[in-house]
Parts: structure tokens; sequence; C-alpha cells
């Protein structure tokens, strides 16, 4: 019985530790070191939310970069890749469906971010390489002229992120910062 006691104190005592004052001071220490990111990292315009740094949206207007495919359709509940493996005729049929929206470019290679879903379904980022294969198509969109295309080049430059310290990661553009970037651009040259 004093063993039944003893267990039964230790799963209380642990239960608190583990449940609630550790995600509590988890919690603290984040909203006040890291407050921004704590809070989702939102990004607002206008004092509007219009998204987050940490979630990838669906980008459809032709005016706009793309971000990755995503296996759940950029819905964060049910977060997640696909688990479809290299020998699945459904992934190399999605993959295939994908070329052909982006082969309307003429342009040869056509980078594997923009064929392939992250494992996420949520990834926020993409190469700069798929920025730039993209860029055609956005200012067409536009309706830019040399110049104003030329300054979207520069754009993508500007708002690539490269690895923390020169090696952790590959460089990055965050999609929606990327678009509200343009937007800006555009709204400025006219």
């Amino acid at each position: 019985m004093r063993t039944l006691h003893i267990a039964l104190r230790a799963l209380i005592v642990f239960t608190l530790l583990t449940g609630v004052v550790y995600p509590l001071l988890v919690t603290a220490v984040g909203g006040l070191c890291f407050p921004r990111q704590a809070s989702g990292s939102l990004v607002t315009v206008n004092g509007m939310t219009v998204g987050s740094e940490l979630v990838g949206q669906k980008f459809t207007d032709p005016g706009y970069f793309w971000s990755r495919p995503s296996a759940v359709d950029y819905n964060p509940l049910p977060s997640g890749g696909s688990n479809l493996g290299p020998t699945s005729a459904a992934l190399k049929e999605s993959i295939v469906l994908r070329r052909t929206v982006y082969a309307e470019t003429g342009k040869a290679e056509i980078p594997a971010d923009l064929l392939c879903a992250s494992a996420s379904g949520l990834d926020p980022d993409i190469s700069p390489e798929a920025a730039r294969y993209q860029v055609d198509r956005v200012a067409l969109a536009r309706l830019l002229d040399q110049t104003q295309k030329s300054a979207l080049l520069l754009l993508i430059d500007s708002q690539t992120e490269y690895p923390a310290a020169g090696i952790f990661g590959q460089p990055r553009i965050n999609v929606l910062r990327l678009n509200l970037a343009v937007d800006s651009l555009v709204k400025a040259s006219r």
C-alpha cells in the first residue's frame, strides 16, 4: 500500500511539473524573449493581419509568386505531407500535373520546390531559383515593363535569406513577404 501512495504522489508531482509548470514556464520565457515569434510571427498591412511568416499560403493569382505545393491545401490543422513514396503513381501524377502548369512559361528546368510539396505542407519559403522561375509570369500578369521586371529580380535578391552561419540550410525567400514587397514595388512605380 505504501508503494502505491508513493507512486500516486510521484504521478501527481510529475504531472504538475511536466503538464502545467513546464509549459507555463516555456510559454512565459518565449513570450518575454521572443514576443513576435511566440505570437505567431503575424504580418500586418495597414492594421490588417494578412498572414504569418511561419505558415505557407495559397497564392493562385498569376500576378503573385506561388508557394510550394501543399499536400494539405495550406490548411494548418491537419498539417503534414502526403506520405507518397518515389514509386507512388499518385505522386508521379501530381508532379506531372504541376509540371504542365509551369511548363507554359517555356523554360526547361522547373525547380523541384515548385513541383514537390514540403513535409509539413505549410512551408512558407521557396528557393531563389523558384522565385526567378516565376518572374516572367508575374511581370506579364502585372503588365510590367523591362525595367520593372529587372526591379523584380533585384527584389528577389534583396528578399533572399541565407543559411544561418553560412552552413545551416539553404537560401530561401518567404513568399508572403515577397508578394507584399511586389505590391509595394508596383504601387511605387505607378
